[in-house]
């Protein structure tokens, strides 16, 4: 099914030859595009039109790609919608540390506008899913409501952070290796380093305070969370 249907989507990016591009390929798959050219107008539109969808550049003039994306995954109000950086190869540190302020892909220039098409798909499908909410000790998800709670407390958590205790409880007591969390956490084959993971499952036990301790470290794996 087509997963487009009028969808709106947020291009941030000062090079408009890429604007042009990404915005021609969106608009023959359904998707309605808006564009800003430079970080503080992004977040602004952002703020002011709640797209479905952000693809976002991280070398822009006013603002950084990395400081929107960041202050976009803090507040609750735009925490869900999803994030597609642009990045240049070298940018790789910057890349990585989108993907822990919460960013949901990232595709490197040059692009393939066929590429971020199935990567904003392969976004959008992933949110369709029907899910239920979760429950493991004093830990609950509420997918549909994006919300996740510690002894009834809301805890706020990046999208990537979400995503990997949603599937750490999905697959409860059952070890995943970093490899296989990242891949199924992204939705395909990543070439990531893996020690992103640690720093992500480090955060996400800090947040979770002592309901933490419940996601075991199986040293040379992985990570799983204890049963009980």
């Amino acid at each position: 099914m087509d997963n487009a249907s009028g969808r709106k989507i947020l291009i941030i990016e000062d090079e408009s030859d890429v604007t042009d591009l990404l915005e021609m390929g969106l608009r023959k798959a359904g998707f309605k595009t808006s564009a800003a050219v430079d970080g503080a107008s992004g977040l602004q539109k952002a703020r002011d039109d709640r797209p479905d969808f952000i693809i976002l550049d991280l070398m822009l003039p006013k603002m950084s790609g990395l400081e929107v994306c960041r202050i976009l995954k803090g507040d609750v109000a735009t925490a869900h919608i999803p994030v597609l950086m642009l990045t240049a190869k070298a940018e790789e540190v910057d890349r990585i540390v989108g993907l822990e302020f919460g960013a949901d892909d990232y595709v490197t220039k040059p692009f393939s506008p066929r590429e971020v098409m199935l990567r904003i798909r392969a976004i959008l499908r992933r949110g369709e899913k029907p899910q239920e909410t979760l429950q493991a000790g004093p830990i609950s998800i509420d997918p549909a409501r994006h919300q996740v709670r510690v002894s009834g407390k809301r805890v706020h958590l990046t999208s990537l952070e979400f995503k990997l205790l949603r599937t750490l409880m999905q697959r409860r007591g059952r070890v995943q290796d970093r490899d296989k969390l990242l891949n199924d956490v992204w939705g395909y084959e990543s070439v990531i380093d893996t020690r992103t993971v640690d720093t992500h499952v480090r955060r996400l036990r800090e947040k979770l305070g002592k309901a933490g301790d419940a996601i075991e470290t199986v040293r040379g794996f992985g990570y799983r969370l204890r049963e009980e």
